[in-house]
Formats: structure tokens, C-alpha cells, sequence
């Protein structure tokens, strides 16, 4: 997500030019099929439950570049995807996959209308990370200066105190973290620190690498719980190579799976909130300026 600077400037995949949608795309999930789970002890309603999936960025602005100067785009719609088969499959049929042409702003706020309109449980932004310019490197790839950062692997969860739903947010936001974490993926602390400028942001909850970002068009206008996803760093060479294969988007959409089937459940038998861990000492401060 950081990195908006860099735009398409290398040949784009096939998967990034198959993703070219004229105007704003929105795809359904797969209807019902015979590996559909039978119900949780809890009662969630999987086919009633709705989740949309938000594919970060577009094709004209793809966000951050990678080390290998692959565009950010192409990463989020493959992730978005396959995280979109894998809820379908586990019986979440209405979850619906979020595309859009239009550039920032107005395109943003049309995301989060699009949701509401839609009446979604929960809305889910689909991003890969990046750093600031200053803390960047640069190396020759394949005869082209590239930029990289090889110190901040993981990903991280950010939330909108100012979004309609604040507490499912944060409730989202701990079980998606806690299930990413079992599924052997650690989040990155980097936010916390000062060199990360007018980048830096407060990190709500210690246990599950939740930054709070007010900011943020897609979290604070939607009315459900809404939650951005930084699945990993692409300007890190070793996890940009491993952010692209199969396995690793299968931990991640599973650990997705996995947090949703217990927030489905929790909200279909609430309990009273806990308040989640807050950091200690100078990492807690600086939260909520502009991305």
C-alpha cells in the first residue's frame, strides 16, 4: 500500500492483464456445492453471511511495485481470488469480489458505497505492503534498477476507529491476526517506529498486529465491520517470492476461512467485548495521520 510513487512500468502479468475489468466489476461467489460444511455447533449462516472482498488499488493505479517491479495490483487480485474460492467453498456463498477502475478518491468512496449498498456482514481490503521512500534500496534486476527493503517482513491489519462498526473491526481484526499467526505468519512491528514518518501508526492491538488508520475511505465510510489486510511485503525480496506462490496464499485464505467462520459465529451469538491488548511504552503513540 505504501509506495504510491511507483507505478506500472514493467510488463504486466498474465493474471494482472485478465483482470482488466471495464468499469467497476463485481463478481459473485460460487453457488452452493456439495462440499458445503454442515453447520457450526454456533449456528453462523454461512449462505447468509456476506463478505466483500475489496481488490486494493486498479489497473491504472496499481499502488506499490515490487522488488522484482511486479505492480501491487497483480498480487491483490491474485490473493483476492483465491481467498474468494475459498470462502465460496467453505459455504460462504454471498461473498462477493470488489473491483474497480475508478482512481482515488472518488473510486475509493465507491467502494464503500458499493458495500453498504450490498449490506455486507464484513468488508475485507486485499493489499500488499511496501515502506516509505526513504528507508528504500536499490539493486539491479534482470537490467533494471529496482527498488527493495529486505528488514520488515509480516503483515499487518489496520482499522478505523471513525468506521461504523468499531468494536467488529477490532473483533475482525484480533481473530483474523490470531488465525494468521496459527497458521505460522507473524506480523510486521514496523509501524510502530519513528523512522517510518508520517507513516507511523498506533498499534491497537499487540496480540494480533492491529494499526488503528482513520484515514482510511474504505474503513471509516463503510457501515459493517471493515478490516485492510497487508498480507506481506513485496519490496522484501525473499517474501515477495514467497507472497507469489500457491502456498502461501493457501495460509493466508485459510486463516481468512477461519476468521470469518468465528466471526460469523460470534455475531450470531455475541458476547460481551474484550478490550484488546494495548502496546506499552513509546511503540503506542502516533496514530491516525495521513497514509
Amino acid at each position: 500500500m505504501i509506495g504510491l510513487r511507483h507505478f506500472a512500468t514493467a510488463p504486466l502479468s498474465a493474471c494482472f492483464i485478465l483482470a482488466v475489468c471495464a468499469g467497476v466489476c463485481v463478481a459473485q461467489g460460487k453457488e452452493k456445492t456439495s462440499t458445503k460444511p454442515a453447520a457450526t455447533p454456533a449456528q453462523c449462516d454461512r449462505s447468509a453471511f456476506r463478505v466483500v472482498l475489496d481488490v486494493g488499488h486498479t489497473l491504472n493505479v496499481p499502488g506499490a511495485m515490487s522488488a522484482r517491479g511486479v505492480p501491487e495490483y497483480a498480487f491483490n487480485l491474485q490473493l483476492a481470488q483465491d481467498i474468494n474460492k475459498a470462502l465460496t467453498g467453505a459455504g460462504f456463498d454471498k461473498t462477493v469480489l470488489l473491483i474497480t477502475d475508478k482512481a482515488p478518491p472518488n473510486g475509493l468512496v465507491e467502494r464503500a458505497a458499493r458495500a453498504n449498498t450490498m449490506q455486507a456482514d464484513l468488508f475485507l481490503a486485499i493489499h500488499h505492503d511496501s515502506v516509505p521512500d526513504n528507508l528504500l534500496q536499490t539493486w539491479d534486476y534482470q537490467g533494471q534498477q529496482n527498488s527493495y527493503n529486505d528488514d520488515y517482513p509480516g503483515y499487518a491489519l489496520f482499522v478505523s476507529y471513525d468506521n461504523g462498526d468499531r468494536g467488529g473491526s477490532l473483533q475482525f481484526g484480533h481473530l483474523l491476526g490470531k488465525a494468521l499467526e496459527a497458521n505460522s505468519l507473524q506480523y510486521t512491528p514496523h509501524y510502530t517506529q519513528t523512522n517510518m514518518g508520517h507513516y507511523r501508526r498506533q498499534l491497537v492491538d499487540s496480540d494480533a498486529g492491529v494499526y488503528r488508520f482513520d484515514q482510511l475511505i474504505v474503513l471509516r465510510m463503510t457501515h459493517m465491520p471493515a478490516v485492510l489486510l497487508e498480507a506481506g511485503s513485496i519490496i522484501n525480496r525473499p517474501e515477495e517470492l514467497a507472497l507469489g506462490t500457491p502456498e502461501r496464499r493457501a495460509k493466508t485464505s485459510a486463516a481468512i476461512v477461519s476468521a470469518v467462520e468465528d466471526f460469523c459465529a460470534a455475531r450470531a451469538h455475541p458476547k460481551p467485548a474484550q478490550t484488546a491488548k494495548q502496546p506499552e511504552g513509546p511503540h503506542a503513540a502516533a496514530g491516525g495521520t495521513g497514509h
